[in-house]
């Protein structure tokens, strides 16, 4: 019997995981008859189980994380009963994929750098923000405008001994997020959601763990919305930032995976403005700036 610390603590997030889901979900919304009172929010397991197509003693088994040797058909019934989304599916799949043996040694992923090929097309882009970070929330490459724009994020103390930020870090550890981001809490709940997904594809990973171990012991704030098992792998839509220097952007953006070699994947994110409005306009006061300093100074000021 396996009683590898990875597996194990695979087994929790499988059983959290599929609680957190079932107490989402309402009898109504899965066209099942209400019963009255509950004890406890959302679905009971022997509902669940009636949507699966499967007995309650062995979806009980099934939430309690013992999940190895289960078919993908089974598995596909139980995403559809707890109407999972296509991110949520990706990430209970992972979730089973790591409690399975291994067949071969596992080998430790290695961290890769951008090629230079791509920060040549990062820095071409010369009117939107883009960056690549990996799984981790680490920004490996990034263009000058990005620089600019997340200034406050490149100034913060949570930057590593390479002057690199982690998202993460940087929206629970810095309190100065909270300003510069506008709808921090969303922000929040997302990048909690991205490393959640990321621990689902690579459970062994040990920077990860300690990021995650990090994060918990001294975000309260993290340690609440790592509980709630939200799942994010694809994203993109509207985010408003306060910017010391230049004031409220509005800005649209687009990630997209980027293949590189080996088995590390990595984020390109893109932002730009709406053609015509105040946030164009506070952008390419940026971007003027960004191409005539060095990145250590900090950007003119805008009258507000």
């Amino acid at each position: 019997m396996d009683h590898s610390p990875d597996r194990a603590g695979s087994r929790a997030d499988i059983r959290d995981f599929l609680a957190t889901r079932r107490a989402k979900l309402t009898p109504e919304q899965v066209g099942l008859p209400s019963s009255g009172r509950r004890r406890v929010p959302g679905l009971r397991r022997e509902e669940v189980a009636v949507l699966a197509g499967v007995s309650t003693e062995w979806y009980t088994r099934l939430e309690k994380g013992h999940i190895s040797g289960v078919s993908e058909e089974v598995l596909h019934a139980v995403a559809q009963a707890l109407n999972l989304d296509e991110d949520e599916r990706t990430y209970l799949f992972d979730l089973a994929r790591a409690t399975r043996p291994a067949t071969r040694a596992l080998r430790r992923r290695k961290d890769v750098e951008v090629p230079p090929s791509v920060q040549w097309m990062l820095d071409s882009m010369t009117m939107s923000s883009a960056f690549v970070r990996n799984g981790r929330m680490n920004v490996i490459a990034s263009n000058a405008l990005f620089r600019a724009l997340h200034a406050p994020m490149f100034d913060s103390d949570t930057t590593d001994r390479h002057g690199r930020p982690n998202i993460a870090r940087y929206i629970f550890l810095d309190s100065s997020s909270e300003d510069f981001f506008v709808d921090w809490e969303a922000a929040a709940v997302l990048t909690v959601a991205l490393l959640r997904a990321e621990a689902g594809r690579e459970p062994h990973d040990r920077a990860l763990r300690e990021l995650v171990g990090d994060l918990s012991t001294l975000s309260p704030e993290f340690r609440t919305q790592w509980a709630a098992h939200d799942v994010r792998i694809r994203h993109s839509g509207t985010k408003r930032l306060q910017h010391p220097e230049v004031g409220r952007l509005v800005l649209t953006y687009q990630s997209m995976d980027l293949p590189l070699c080996g088995r590390a994947v990595h984020d390109l994110t893109i932002y730009t403005a709406e053609p015509g409005t105040p946030s164009e306009d506070r952008l390419r006061l940026l971007a003027s700036w960004a191409a005539s300093r060095p990145p250590a100074q900090n950007p003119p000021h805008e009258s507000r």
